[in-house]
Parts: C-alpha cells; structure tokens; sequence
C-alpha cells in the first residue's frame, strides 16, 4: 500500500493570452507526492499558478498534459459526476472566501456534504454541530454567513471541509481575508486537523512565514515546483 495520498506526474496547463495567440503557460511538468498524515505548503507570488494547481489536485480542473492519482485512482478517468462524488467523500476544500452557501446557516452548510454522501438530515446536523462546537461556533449555528464575521465564516468553512472525514484537505489562502488575530486561530486549527483526524493537509499561500510549520515546503515560480 502506498504512503502517498496523492501522486501528481507531469502537470502542465495553459490558458488563451489576451495579449497575443502565444498561449500562457501556467505549469510546466509539474510532479510531486502528498505523504499520507502530512502538512505541505505551496508558496508563491500571485498569479504563480499556486491556486491552478491546486484546482487540478482536487478534480476541480483538468490538466492539458498529466495526471493526477489518488492512491491508484487517476482523476482523469473518471466523469464529472464520479469526479463530484469523489471530491465529497476524499476532499475537504477550505477557500480565501470561504465559498458558503448564503441563503442556508451555518449548521445547514457543514451538513451538505453529509447528506449529498446519503447521510439522514438528522445524523447529519448532529455531527455538523459536534464539529462547530469543535471550532468554537456552535453557538452561531443558526445565522446565515453574512451574520457572521470573517474569522467565523473561515471557522463554518473547516467545519465543513472535515465533514466527511476526507483523506486530504486543501486550504487555498485561507487566512488571506482575515486579520493578524484570526489568522493564527485559523492556522492552529488547520495545522490540528492532522493529530487530531490523521487529515493530511495541503496549503497554498504567499507567506514564507506561514509555510515554515509545514514537514514540506514547496515553492512555485514560472510554472515549475522546487522543494525549499
């Protein structure tokens, strides 16, 4: 069995210049492996292709060359409604901008992943409750996201992400919209899905500093990944 949670083999992706018919070149032979129980960051300026990258790890892109295994599955054979199934049951993602659903509370958005897998209502707002009393929330399960502030909607947003108890997070900047205060709650949070779930977790951002806790560092820069 392997150690690995992920494999990635020769990633390139490119996308139509709006400044001539050269298409931009994002990636270029991308490779790299997610140990199993692990913490990677990937730094990077902005537009470095950290966030493109990431959207191809977890089946939400398509590479033009590569691919992408978890364990033994490549991404790339599966269609867009075992791509869907797969990312809710093995994929926790935590955005930026927390991407939660603004007409549901905050108990109804940790829910949804359990009952698209086929969990009862019920069950599924009991173990959502259990995990925002884990983040500190529980007593916010009941507003909608724009009643709650940033810190909290990043909380909401982790609760979620765990939900279904997935092999693999992936955290896409998610500090970068909160203040100094939240960002170091966010982050020990984050780093103690590890010890606490055995998640592995993959984190995208622009801040050395915040990288230096990870087991692994990754930098990307003109499309390539080097090891830091």
């Amino acid at each position: 069995m392997s150690d690995f949670i992920l494999t990635a083999e020769g990633i390139y992706k490119s996308f139509k210049s709006t400044e001539g018919d050269e298409p931009l070149e994002v990636l270029k032979n991308v490779s790299l492996k997610i140990p199993k129980a692990s913490i990677t960051s990937i730094v990077g300026s902005s537009g470095s292709g950290k966030s493109t990258l990431l959207h191809i790890l977890g089946g939400l892109d398509r590479p033009d060359q590569g691919a992408v295994f978890w364990g033994e599955k490549d991404l790339a054979s599966m269609n867009s409604d075992e791509l869907a199934e797969f990312r809710n049951t093995n994929i926790g993602f935590v955005f930026q901008f927390h991407h939660l659903l603004p007409e549901f509370t905050a108990i109804e958005n940790v829910s949804m992943p359990a009952m698209i897998a086929g969990k009862s209502i019920e069950d599924s707002k009991r173990d959502a409750l259990k995990l925002l009393d884990r983040f500190g929330v529980a007593n916010r399960r009941n507003h909608r996201p724009t009643q709650l502030s940033g810190g909290e909607q990043q909380r909401v947003s982790m609760a979620r992400a765990i939900m279904n108890n997935p092999s693999l997070i992936l955290a896409d900047e998610p500090t970068g919209n909160l203040d100094d205060s939240n960002t170091s709650i966010i982050l020990n949070m984050l780093f103690e899905l590890r010890a606490e779930f055995g998640v592995s977790v993959l984190l995208i951002t622009h801040e050395k500093e915040i990288a230096k806790r990870s087991d692994t560092i990754l930098e990307i820069k003109n499309g390539e990944l080097t090891t830091l």
